[in-house]
């Protein structure tokens, strides 16, 4: 087995699960993409590993609070780690959310390791004609 020398691995590892790992308190933060597609809004939060029932998406006003919570796998009391990589605990996000998005409506799945949060546009919020109406004809007063 070829291995690679990276003198400042461990040390960046053990950096890591010092900082990275997240508690209720003190979560950590999971990478996400936003983007419009039509009358919604999209965004994915990674979150491979997670049990959906340690997922907890909240609204309250404008601010859509996403947390989760990564338990280490279960093992044998005879186990040994010989490595770890996989960052466990706790993570959160906080979006504040425009005006113009309908919290109302929000919907959320879980497939492939991957939160989908769909948050639609407000009716109030997309474009709209404005028709003009047409007067008769306008009298000119003179002095």
């Amino acid at each position: 087995m070829l291995m690679r020398t990276a003198p400042f691995r461990e040390l960046d590892r053990l950096a890591q699960q010092l900082t990275g790992l997240g508690t209720w308190s003190r979560p950590s933060a999971m990478p996400m993409d936003a983007y419009r597609d039509g009358d919604q809004y999209v965004i994915a939060f990674d979150l491979p590993g997670i049990d959906p029932d340690a997922l907890d998406i909240d609204v309250e006003r404008n601010t859509l609070t996403v947390k989760a919570e990564r338990r280490p796998l279960p093992r044998s009391e005879n186990a040994q780690t010989e490595l770890s990589e996989r960052p466990f605990g706790v993570f959160s996000r906080q979006l504040v959310l425009a005006d113009t998005l309908d919290t109302e409506q929000i919907s959320a799945d879980y497939q492939a390791g991957v939160l989908t949060v769909r948050i639609p546009i407000a009716e109030r919020a997309k474009p709209r004609k404005i028709t003009v109406n047409a007067g008769g004809d306008r009298k000119v007063l003179d002095s």
